[in-house]
């Protein structure tokens, strides 16, 4: 597959959300589906309620379609399971976010659906993606990047698929909370397996799939970018984090995730560290989990906090692409 076609995948996914975009986020607003602001958090976001949320639906919307025709034109009519996969991936955990989204902003809920009924769904989808995908004589060897080591999981790698999959799109959705913050460091890391699945060759159609992520997600930070018209919503972060996740399984890059999606690794064991402190200690580490509000209440702007995370982002996917790449 050559530079051409990825450059249009990419291309093709951005237009298509920057040209709905203007319709689709009227739409949400005459549906009422604003953003509620908790109350516990920075008061500086109080200003940002009503801002219209589930725009993760155009994010998928858009790569789902970019990848269908793209996938039709370079594969023709064979079309391999790694395609329905992702597909199932994105639209499974996108659903399950639209039901969260939906509780909270139609049926006024402000929980959305209860922690135990959302890890439900994502471990049910979980399953079947490792079912399909050990149907498809898949290898469940993880290597370590940089290194000849290497382990043959067996029945536990279907523990592995399941944990990266729920832990995936948890990290994802815990980091979207400031304008561009999820878009843009979603967009580098997506933009890293890209890069790492046509360098190595992977299936045609997981790496037009990915960046067809990566156009749909600059598309949608157009709209996103501080100060944000819309808010992706869970519909958005559980599915990308999820799809991620799906996507270091199908390149066998499953350690890598840790790295390349390093930002969001950071993001959930601020939280988790928060807990086990307040929890233990009856003291917390940050001033406010996860980390990114922590940096807003040390009184960073929010344009600053959003735009460190994204270097960091690239360091990290940077660091990533050099230890597959020149050392593997």
């Amino acid at each position: 597959m050559n530079i051409f076609t990825l450059i249009i995948t990419i291309t093709m996914a951005f237009l298509m959300t920057v040209l709905i975009s203007p319709i689709f986020i009227p739409f949400l607003r005459r549906l009422k589906f604003g953003q509620s602001i908790r109350e516990e958090g920075p008061k500086s976001h109080l200003k940002k309620t009503g801002t219209p949320t589930m725009g993760g639906i155009m994010i998928v919307i858009s790569a789902i379609l970019t990848t269908v025709i793209m996938t039709i034109k370079v594969m023709g009519g064979s079309i391999g399971y790694e395609f329905w996969l992702l597909i199932f991936v994105m639209l499974g955990y996108g659903a399950l976010g639209f039901m969260d989204d939906f509780i909270k902003v139609a049926l006024k809920r402000n929980l959305g659906l209860t922690s135990k009924q959302k890890m439900l769904g994502q471990i049910l989808i979980g399953v079947i993606f490792y079912v399909v995908l050990l149907n498809g004589d898949f290898s469940t060897v993880v290597s370590i990047p940089g290194t000849d080591l290497q382990w043959d999981l067996g029945w536990g790698y279907a523990l592995l698929v399941v944990v990266m999959l729920v832990g995936g799109s948890n990290a994802v959705n815990l980091t979207d909370g400031l304008d561009g913050l999820l878009a843009g460091t979603a967009a580098i890391a997506f933009g890293a397996f890209g890069i790492l699945a046509w360098h190595a060759q992977a299936g045609a159609e997981t790496t037009i799939f990915t960046l067809a992520v990566v156009g749909a997600l600059l598309g949608f930070l157009v709209f996103n970018a501080h100060p944000a018209k819309v808010f992706m919503g869970d519909t958005g972060s559980l599915a990308l984090g999820a799809s991620i996740a799906a996507i270091a399984i199908l390149t066998k890059l499953e350690i890598l995730l840790i790295l390349i999606g390093g930002v969001f690794v950071i993001e959930t064991l601020s939280v988790i560290i928060q807990v086990i402190s307040f929890k233990t200690t009856g003291k917390r580490v940050f001033k406010m989990s996860p980390l990114h509000h922590h940096y807003e209440l040390l009184g960073w702007s929010e344009w600053r906090v959003v735009t460190t995370f994204w270097l960091v982002g690239l360091i990290f996917a940077a660091l990533a692409l050099y230890i597959e790449v020149w050392l593997t």
